[in-house]
């Protein structure tokens, strides 16, 4: 017997609410094992991010194939990338690996403010990680840096999902959570066949301010999903069904002084056994 096992490569975040604590947390309550490589190690809390410390690209690499080459993730998400020589090294490490998906969540600036990722590494992360990408989920304002597009409507979306499909990856999903309003409107474009296929994914507005990792939350239930044998569109659909469950279940909670976590837990279930990996 078998755990069906997933694999995160991203930032630690002490507070609990993002980064590889999230992404554990979803892929556990999901039933899908987690493994884990650190790229980073943040001072934050609910307030902000305070400031980060990027864990030496060696160690980055040296982390994924020992994960690897042992437990053989079916999927694997990506996260915070600080610099140029962690993205060569996640990419030496993982671009001949075989797995049924690599989900990638463009972390370039918190929200408070603080830049994640170096201006000089979005070219790297543009032309080496995203071609390896089975999925890439922006929010607008990252969106907006991949694809050089203003987004102010449903059109400028479309062109800025497009430019971003120019780099490789055949499956963008923009997040619509930055927009205000009683409505929040992901889209998903597959462009893995002509014409392109286009999905909308609409939820109510969930009325909390516990919304700490909510895009490390979303990332990771994919590649969760993903890894239980999912298509692409319902990996999605799922993981946004949870996502708006997990921000109900914590919507009246305090943690800390800022923005709170979502509540990963409201209904987990047990690890997945298969009879074969």
């Amino acid at each position: 017997m078998f755990y069906i096992t997933s694999l995160t490569i991203a930032g630690s975040d002490c507070s609990g609410g993002a980064g590889i604590q999230a992404d554990i947390k979803t892929m556990s309550a999901l039933g899908v094992y987690s493994a884990s490589v650190i790229t980073a190690i943040t001072v934050q809390n609910t307030t902000g991010v305070k400031s980060f410390f990027p864990v030496p690209h060696y160690v980055v690499k040296d982390q994924i194939q020992s994960v690897l080459s042992d437990i053989c993730p079916k999927t694997i998400k990506i996260g915070m990338v600080n610099d140029s020589a962690t993205i060569h090294a996640i990419v030496d490490a993982i671009s001949d690996y075989s797995c049924s998906g690599i989900v990638i969540d463009p972390v370039m600036a918190a929200t408070s403010g603080e830049n994640l990722m170096k201006s000089n590494a979005i070219e790297a992360f543009c032309s080496e990680l995203l071609p390896l990408a089975t999925i890439v989920t922006p929010n607008i304002p990252e969106a907006e840096i991949l694809s050089g597009v203003k987004i102010n409507n449903i059109n400028s979306i479309r062109i800025a999902a497009h430019n971003i499909a120019k780099y490789g990856c055949r499956n963008i999903l923009i997040k619509g959570g930055h927009h205000l309003g009683s409505i929040k409107t992901d889209y998903l474009f597959d462009f893995t066949s002509s014409p392109y296929f286009e999905h909308s994914f609409t939820d109510d507005t969930v009325d909390t301010i516990n919304t700490h990792g909510t895009g490390c939350t979303l990332s990771s239930a994919i590649a969760a999903n993903l890894a239980r044998g999912m298509n692409i569109t319902d990996a999605v659909s799922y993981a946004k069904h949870y996502v708006t469950q997990a921000l109900i279940a914590a919507k009246d909670v305090k943690i800390g002084n800022g923005y709170g976590p979502v509540n990963h837990f409201f209904a987990p279930e047990p690890l997945i056994k298969r009879t074969e990996m």
